[in-house]
């Protein structure tokens, strides 16, 4: 009789763990850097998310096993957030980063190894965090454990972590594969954590840092601010940030170009008018500043208004009070004023142009945005915060060394709003490749 011997089956048939997924969603770049280094040493792949939205849309395109929230987020406010994810996502186990925790879902079987990982990452100390190299060492480490994570979700995701040439469909996206910044790309990236630099203001030049702390020092108040800047520098984003981190973020953020608005009708925009209160008035209208009542009213080239609204908004900034076109009576407003100008104001109140007294009203805080020239080492990233937002309706395209070496020597008098339109018509003029070569590059018609 053969002897009887139990079958050995063949390998490729026994079974393999499915990984864990956690996704971790803060504004804060260093504090997600920490515990993707803690998880990934624990064998979880990771994904990263800076804002509630993009979180959400992590989680649309791939469901984690976990997710791990901040106790703060830039653009969703925290209990509403976590209340719908909830609903959304019954089966993810929420964690935030200050207690209690979420007790009516689901828990991982693992936990334990989220709290421990968020115990390291907030125990962490962070002057060892942020020491010489230490930065540099935990950025990469980072980045290899997104070489298991990121680069794994999608072909769009995957290219809009690299600048170079994007990988071919279908070809492995581990980092060895992975055209990534180069090393000077990294020197810029890791001069400052996140947690200074507010998420809309792309950069990390010293300029740019120093515009970010001043709107999270200033954003908390009622001072009217005085935002400067270049053609194209971002002022409005400046000026929207200041609103989403105030006390008002609830309530409107009213902006109004005084430059793109006739001055016959610029005054009847602001305070509103009455029935009949001249020539087309057949209904009353609330103005733009009394619509903006209780939040921000943002005045945009304010350089431009004529000297004689000038001082009928000077009543206003001083009292509260507005007097609509053809009222009699007066309406007590509370508004946050915020206004821009690429003109040097001061100067023109020397010149008699500008009303001194609305310009030191105005002025009682200031606000700089740099030139592009002037923070040109953040162009990397500036780029590819482009393409990656370009290749949210399309695959996103590549960008080779020829092409950015052709931005780097441009002198950008458009700023960066003039880089934004250069890559949008390159990638229009790159067709069907997914890579933006130097040909594509066009700098359109220059203004001497």
């Amino acid at each position: 009789m053969q002897p009887f011997s139990v079958p050995v089956l063949p390998s490729p048939l026994v079974p393999r763990l499915r990984p864990r997924t956690a996704l971790v969603a803060s504004s804060d770049r260093s504090f997600r850097q920490r515990l993707n280094q803690t998880l990934t040493g624990l064998r979880w792949q990771v994904r990263e998310a800076e804002t509630g939205a993009q979180a959400w849309a992590e989680a649309e395109a791939s469901v984690p096993e976990a997710v791990i929230v901040d106790s703060w987020l830039p653009d969703l406010d925290l209990s509403e957030f976590l209340r719908e994810f909830r609903a959304s996502f019954p089966k993810v186990d929420l964690v935030t980063a200050t207690g209690p925790e979420l007790e009516d879902g689901p828990r991982s079987p693992y936990r334990q190894e989220l709290l421990h990982a968020l115990r390291v990452s907030q125990d962490n100390d962070t002057a060892a965090w942020n020491a010489p190299g230490a930065l540099a060492a935990s950025w990469l480490t980072a980045e290899a454990a997104q070489s298991n994570s990121a680069f794994r979700r999608d072909s769009k995701t995957a290219e809009a972590h690299a600048i170079g040439l994007p990988r071919p469909a279908g070809s492995d996206c581990s980092l060895t594969n992975a055209v990534l910044p180069g090393p000077a790309i990294v020197a810029e990236r890791t001069q400052a954590p996140a947690s200074e630099r507010i998420p809309e203001l792309v950069g990390n030049a010293p300029a740019m840092l120093d515009v970010s702390r001043r709107i999270r020092l200033v954003a908390p108040r009622s001072t009217p601010v005085l935002i400067e800047g270049p053609t194209g520098s971002g002022k409005e984003l400046v000026a929207e940030a200041l609103h989403r981190l105030s006390t008002r973020n609830r309530k409107p953020f009213v902006a109004i170009n005084c430059a793109a608005i006739p001055e016959a009708l610029l005054e009847a925009e602001l305070f509103g008018h009455t029935r009949g209160a001249f020539t087309g008035a057949v209904h009353g209208r609330v103005g733009r500043i009394e619509s903006a009542d209780g939040g921000t009213l943002f005045l945009d080239e304010i350089g431009e208004m004529p000297l004689s609204l000038q001082s009928k908004l000077l009543r206003f900034v001083e009292s509260g009070e507005l007097q609509r076109v053809g009222d009699n009576e007066t309406v007590k407003v509370d508004v946050r004023i915020i206004a821009a100008t690429h003109r040097p104001l001061a100067k023109h109140t020397q010149e008699g142009t500008f009303r001194a007294d609305l310009y030191y009203r105005l002025a009682v805080f200031l606000v700089r945005t740099p030139s592009l020239a002037d923070h040109a080492q953040d162009l990397p990233l500036l780029v590819e915060h482009f393409l990656e937002r370009m290749g949210r309706d399309e695959p996103v395209k590549g960008l080779d060394a020829a092409a950015m070496a052709k931005l780097r020597a441009h002198d950008w008098p458009g700023n960066v709003r003039e880089l934004e339109h250069v890559l949008e018509r390159a990638a229009i003029l790159a067709g069907d490749s997914t890579v933006i070569t130097a040909n594509d590059i066009d700098f359109g018609f220059q203004v001497n």
